[in-house]
């Protein structure tokens, strides 16, 4: 982490010694630069650059605190020496990961919450779900609804299906699917979650389910990303187009 924040450091000593070569020079530090050269123009996207890392990272240096030290390191008149330098930057990445890991401790604790909430409403839906019409539940505990059988050609877990899916969580929210982006789907039926494996089993080519996974055939405890909270009951809407490449 101290090399990614050196590295940050180097970054800006390169944009302020790109716009040194340049006439343009604007001492006050304002955004009235022309961009006249081709070097103005680099200049100018490698401190954009550099301040989306430093927002993204939630730093918010002192911009004259930086355009100083640069100008002091040009000119051989820097006012804090090398120890002094190396011993404050390494107290600040310390700082800051310390931060990191708190913040990081902070989001597993609600993840947990979070996680033990969604088992519980997922729990709850499929004890309800199970008594509809047409729901049927396999040994696993996986449910789901025929909307069209298909034809007789069943896939077998090693096969490549071509399909459309929408999937959903509880609350309704689309997370994924093939039909908005306007193409569908294919993989090898045993390298998806193991509810579709199952589930897609259940029907023919051509065939149409409504899957209902709890999370230990989905994706268990694991989030994904901010998409799928953890221990996620998951409902899919599944078309079969299509068995075999």
């Amino acid at each position: 982490m101290i090399k990614y924040y050196v590295s940050l450091l180097s970054m800006i000593l390169l944009v302020s010694s790109c716009n040194a070569d340049t006439k343009n020079d604007n001492s006050n530090g304002s955004s009235d630069v022309k961009l006249t050269t081709s070097m103005d123009t680099v200049s100018y996207i490698l401190g954009v650059n550099l301040g989306t890392q430093l927002k993204q990272d939630s730093l918010s240096p002192n911009h004259n605190a930086v355009a100083m030290g640069v100008k002091d390191a040009m000119d051989d008149k820097v006012k804090i020496d090398e120890a002094k330098r190396n011993e404050v930057l390494q107290a600040f990445v310390a700082d800051m990961q310390e931060k990191f890991k708190k913040k990081q401790e902070e989001e597993m604790e609600k993840m947990k919450a979070s996680g033990a909430k969604n088992l519980e409403d997922g729990k709850k839906f499929l004890a309800e779900n199970k008594n509809k019409e047409g729901v049927k539940v396999t040994a696993s505990g996986l449910q789901y609804k025929v909307i069209n059988p298909g034809s007789s050609k069943k896939p077998k877990s090693t096969d490549e299906v071509t399909v459309h899916y929408k999937g959903t969580l509880l609350d309704g929210k689309v997370f994924d699917s093939s039909y908005d982006r306007g193409e569908p789907a294919q993989f090898t039926l045993n390298g998806v979650i193991p509810g579709w494996t199952e589930g897609l089993q259940l029907i023919g080519e051509g065939g149409k389910v409504i899957l209902y996974i709890p999370s230990e055939l989905a994706y268990g405890e694991q989030s994904m990303g901010n998409i799928i909270p953890p221990n996620s009951t998951l409902t899919f809407e599944v078309e079969l187009i299509k068995i075999g490449k």
